[in-house]
């Protein structure tokens, strides 16, 4: 028996069988032999009278819009294949995101602190052979899912919000004038939070593969030394499986959090979820400094994030996806709740006009999803961080650069250091970066050329470019705001969009 067989097998709810599962699916992804869903459908008939502003599809993330619009008086229907309820591992976010919560009028500050299950500080960065990285306030908050999501269920609720438990989302056709959802449900917009194994994502996407690939895998366990302390981004190994991997740690209500993650492309060649697992848990006792046999376990975790080079563009009309849906998510680790949180106010307060003005063209949608240059050169870093299935680099070399990079950012201090940490890049940041490692280190930097590829380099200096671009076009827009009063509110729709493209295309929003 493995030592994942052995260790899944004393969990609950068939874990074992959920992880392969996961691996097929996985497997199906890489080796491309999808059948694409045909889920979203096109006619010309007007839909006529509807009952819904909005429907939202995917309930466990989808309720923090849900309940954000609903607050604003809008109609709103959320569909949710099984019961809403959020899992008991915690998410780990930064306090200062929280603060949507309370922007938008979704919790009180009492509910909000009771949301929060857990904090801790410090925080490490840490790679093989290289300095030590220690940061405050990053990710040191544990939000209690269930909690949270329940509260914000009672909020929509209240607010006139119609939730429809134990629906699976079946098929949508777009009408001029609205969506049939499931043959039930008339909406001016339908708003996919399914995710990014989405039947809307995959017929939009035509079935093309991901460009890149994050696993995870993790437990939650009890055992550990005391450690009131968490690691951001840990490596102490070289590559091994053409992998450079990667950990993480969180204080937990009920343990301690950690995850092992690695990043690749999707060649059927790369290793699995369990084969990672079996990693992970050989590979524990040594980063941890604790024998397996000492801890119980209580929650194992697992999954795979698909990214993409380039933002969805769905070619429906009133179809908006959103959070990992949409693919607006960093390739290196913003997904989930955190991209969501990331996004709410955004996305609450554009689609909230787009349904005032009835902006809901494919056009007019797109808008609300724009290219964002701060997470396209992510890309770069990504790749830097990964190894080609053939590839042959020193073993040692990733953890060189990463170790590196990161001094030079302790260097230049936390207005350089926190906001890459939070996955925000901004360009001055990234510049003064750049500039100062390849000047202290341009034999490791001339290494990493070849690593990546002459056509990705190129690709970012693009995206590069454009990053600060939008940085002066956005603060620009600052100075014009006074002159926005005279634009007429489809023009006003129009100007807002493009700064909140500008805002969080150049991170922006992360100075606010």
């Amino acid at each position: 028996m493995s030592l994942t067989e052995n260790v899944l097998s004393q969990l609950p709810g068939n874990v074992l069988d959920k992880l392969r599962q996961a691996d097929r699916i996985l497997t199906s992804l890489r080796e491309d032999n999808r059948t694409v869903p045909m889920v979203v459908k096109e006619t010309q008939q007007p839909l006529g009278t509807v009952d819904w502003d909005v429907v939202i599809c995917g309930g466990t993330l989808g309720i923090l819009i849900g309940c954000a619009l609903a607050v604003k008086g809008v109609r709103v229907a959320l569909i949710e294949r099984s019961i809403l309820r959020g899992r008991e591992q915690e998410w780990n976010i930064s306090r200062k995101e929280l603060q949507v919560f309370l922007e938008l009028d979704l919790l009180t500050d009492a509910e909000l602190e009771e949301a929060i299950a857990t904090q801790y500080n410090p925080a490490r960065v840490s790679f093989s052979g290289g300095t030590e990285v220690w940061v405050k306030d990053v990710l040191n908050i544990g939000v209690d899912p269930i909690y949270l999501l329940e509260t914000l269920k009672q909020r929509f609720l209240a607010s006139g919000g119609k939730l429809f438990e134990n629906t699976p989302f079946t098929e949508a056709v777009v009408h001029p004038d609205g969506v049939m959802v499931n043959n039930q449900f008339k909406t001016r917009l339908l708003i996919d939070a399914m995710g990014y194994l989405s039947g809307i994502v995959q017929q939009a996407r035509q079935g093309q593969k991901p460009d890149a690939l994050c696993l995870v895998v993790g437990t939650c366990a009890q055992g550990f030394p005391e450690n009131h302390t968490g690691d951001l981004l840990l490596s102490f190994t070289p590559v091994e499986n053409q992998c450079q991997y990667f950990w993480e740690a969180f204080p937990a209500r009920d343990g301690r959090t950690t995850y092992m993650f690695t990043y690749m492309d999707a060649n059927p060649q790369r290793l699995g979820l369990e084969a990672l697992f079996e990693d992970y848990l050989r590979l524990m006792s040594e980063y941890q400094g604790v024998e397996l046999s000492h801890l119980t376990f209580k929650r194992a975790l697992f999954g795979f994030f698909p990214s993409y080079r380039h933002p969805l563009k769905t070619p429906w009309s009133r179809i908006l996806p959103v959070g990992d849906s949409s693919g607006s998510q960093s390739p290196l680790s913003f997904g989930g709740f955190g991209a969501m949180v990331r996004h709410l106010r955004r996305l609450t307060l554009g689609v909230h006009e787009a349904l005032e003005i009835d902006q809901l063209s494919a056009k007019q949608i797109a808008s609300l999803q724009p290219y964002q240059p701060n997470l396209a050169v992510t890309w770069l870093f990504q790749k830097a961080m990964s190894v080609d299935v053939n590839q042959k680099i020193d073993p040692n070399q990733i953890n060189q650069l990463l170790s590196a990079v990161f001094q030079q950012m302790q260097q230049l201090g936390e207005s350089v250091l926190k906001p890459f940490l939070q996955d925000v890049v901004q360009f001055s940041g990234l510049t003064k970066t750049l500039i100062k490692t390849a000047l202290t280190y341009p034999g490791l930097i001339a290494k990493v050329i070849p690593q990546v590829g002459l056509g990705t380099l190129l690709d970012w200096m693009v995206h590069y470019g454009n990053l600060g671009i939008y940085s002066v076009l956005f603060w620009l827009s600052q100075i014009l705001k006074p002159w926005k009063r005279n634009l007429s509110s489809i023009s006003k729709y129009y100007w807002n969009r493009w700064t909140d493209a500008w805002k969080y295309g150049s991170g922006s929003d992360y100075s606010d």
